[in-house]
């Protein structure tokens, strides 16, 4: 590796954020690409760009300058990253793998292709092709482009519920009677080395339909466990990516493990591995782009990861409260994310507590996650 690498990296969120922070011991150079001025990679990155990351021309400007070119989210111009590649800017994820994962009508078909255990599912164009498939009810509808943190996705449970369908290009994918849902973050670089971390429990928000905590290690029989990362392994080896990849899964009451979605970035399943692994998923990350040996990915300590969301109510420039109280918590880590201002359901930060064991950490968990609010 040379002395210094400019990494360009296409989002200036807190994942971003966390891979920088990381990136300060690797000696990057990193440059960064986003269109909120205010974005939370701004005051963090060697040089900071304003501009749209869906944008051909910005974003295969902005890459010319990298020597490798990694994102933090999926919604980005996979044509730019493909001419990018093709005059030798290393591109990881790459523009194929960015390109099936961008659309979940291809994610879906890849698994299928790769005989990785997937919910059934069928594609539908329009409204029209909706009220036709009414016999594949009950099913989640979900957006084909540009669903991510519970947007883009709605539960039809009978045709009383077409009128909360989208009439975009979609999927209907079979609801699961799942007993969990599950997360493996998983990791290969160039030369074909993956490890995978250890499985995750997660919660969802009962609103919001997005991450409200998880738990490390997962509370699941160690054979499931084991299955769960040969099927994250499989989906990295059939992508043929380098980089992270974060594979969402579910755990049938049958004792069936599916896969839900992927992410080829940082995912906020493993924010907790800053502190609870020996490598975190954002070092992970670095390496496997960087092509060098991947991290042991060992629990050094049983962890809950909260996340930290804005207040109802309030829309404004973000305040902290209870952060005081919390801290006094033996095992409490609070990361917030540069982010300015505050509107119900944003993610802010997260809190990772750490414990002797899970039962610990969900005890110190349970005593503070309602003590740090962010109000404005």
């Amino acid at each position: 590796m040379k002395g210094e690498v400019k990494l360009g990296i296409l989002g200036g969120g807190q994942l971003g954020r966390m891979l920088i922070q990381a990136g300060l011991d690797f000696n990057l150079y990193t440059l960064v690409l986003d269109p909120d001025e205010n974005a939370p990679c701004k005051d963090v990155c060697h040089e900071f760009f304003v501009g749209s990351f869906r944008d051909f021309d910005t974003v295969y400007e902005f890459g010319k300058n990298c020597d490798i070119l990694t994102i933090e989210i999926e919604h980005v111009n996979a044509d730019a990253l493909e001419k990018l590649e093709q005059e030798g800017v290393k591109v990881y994820p790459d523009a194929k793998t960015v390109r099936t994962i961008q659309d979940k009508g291809l994610q879906k078909e890849f698994y299928k292709k790769h005989a990785i255990p997937s919910a059934d599912f069928r594609i539908l164009k329009d409204a029209e092709e909706l009220k036709a498939n009414t016999d594949f009810l009950p099913a989640f509808q979900k957006l084909r482009r540009e669903g991510y943190d519970g947007r883009g996705v709605t539960r039809l449970q009978s045709e009383a519920d077409l009128g909360k369908g989208f009439a975009e290009p979609s999927l209907l994918e079979k609801l699961v009677d799942f007993e969990k849902e599950i997360s493996v973050i998983v990791a290969r670089n160039a030369s074909g080395q993956v490890t995978a971390f250890p499985v995750v429990e997660l919660s969802f928000h009962p609103e919001h339909n997005l991450v409200d905590s998880l738990f490390a290690p997962a509370n699941v029989p160690y054979k499931l466990q084991r299955l769960a990362i040969e099927i994250a392994t499989r989906v990295i080896e059939s992508f043929d990516m380098v980089g992270i990849l974060a594979v969402e899964m579910f755990l049938t009451k049958d004792g069936q493990i599916l896969v839900n979605e992927v992410a080829p970035r940082p995912h906020n399943s493993g924010h907790h591995t800053i502190k609870a692994n020996y490598t975190s998923q954002y070092e992970q990350h670095l390496r496997a782009i960087l092509n060098l040996p991947l991290g042991s990915t060992d629990i050094q300590s049983a962890a809950v990861m909260l996340n930290l969301l804005g207040e109802p109510g309030y829309d404004g420039e973000a305040k902290y409260e209870g952060l005081q109280e919390a801290l006094t918590v033996p095992g409490v880590y609070i990361h917030l994310y540069g982010k300015k201002y505050t509107r119900a359901a944003r993610k802010m930060g997260h809190i990772t507590v750490l414990g002797t064991d899970l039962e610990e950490a969900q005890q110190r968990a349970e005593s503070i996650k309602n003590v740090i609010k962010v109000i404005a």
